[in-house]
C-alpha cells in the first residue's frame, strides 16, 4: 500500500498563505528558497499536540508552492509515496489516468511527478530518496 505522505496548495501571496495558516492553525512553516523554488513547508502536527497526543502518527505535513501560468491543475493535491515512479506512472496511465510531463528532481527529497486521475483531480508521486 502506498501512504498519502504531503499535501500541497499554490499560493499567490507567500507571505500571506504562511499567515493565515500559521494564524489561524497554528501550523510551523519553514520559508524556502529560490533553489527550493520558494516552497512553503508546513508542519500540522507534533507528538503531544493539542486535543491528540498521537497526533503526528496519523497526520501528515505539507507544503505551498507559487501558483505559475505553465503548470496545469494548481488546486490542492496530495502526495503518495511511491518505491518505483516510473512504474506508478505507468499503472497510472493503465488505469485511466494521465501523468503530467516527466519526473522532477526535488534536491534532498527525491523524485516527484503529477497526474490527472480518472475523475481530474490532480494528485502526484513522490519517489523519495533512501534513508
Amino acid at each position: 500500500m502506498d501512504p498519502v505522505v504531503h499535501f500541497e496548495m499554490p499560493y499567490d501571496d507567500r507571505e500571506r498563505v504562511a499567515n493565515f495558516y500559521r494564524t489561524v492553525f497554528g501550523w510551523e512553516l519553514q520559508m524556502l528558497g529560490e533553489e527550493m523554488g520558494n516552497y512553503v513547508l508546513a508542519t500540522t502536527a507534533k507528538p503531544g499536540g493539542p486535543g491528540r497526543p498521537d497526533a503526528a502518527a496519523g497526520a501528515i505535513g505539507g507544503g505551498f508552492y507559487p501558483r505559475r501560468s505553465d503548470w496545469p491543475a494548481q488546486y490542492p493535491s496530495i502526495v503518495i509515496a511511491v518505491a518505483d515512479i516510473r512504474q506508478s506512472m505507468d499503472k497510472v496511465k493503465k488505469g485511466g489516468g494521465e501523468v503530467l510531463g516527466e519526473p522532477m528532481t526535488i534536491p534532498g527529497v527525491g523524485d516527484y511527478v503529477s497526474f490527472f486521475d480518472t475523475e481530474k483531480n490532480r494528485v502526484s508521486l513522490l519517489q523519495p530518496l533512501p534513508h
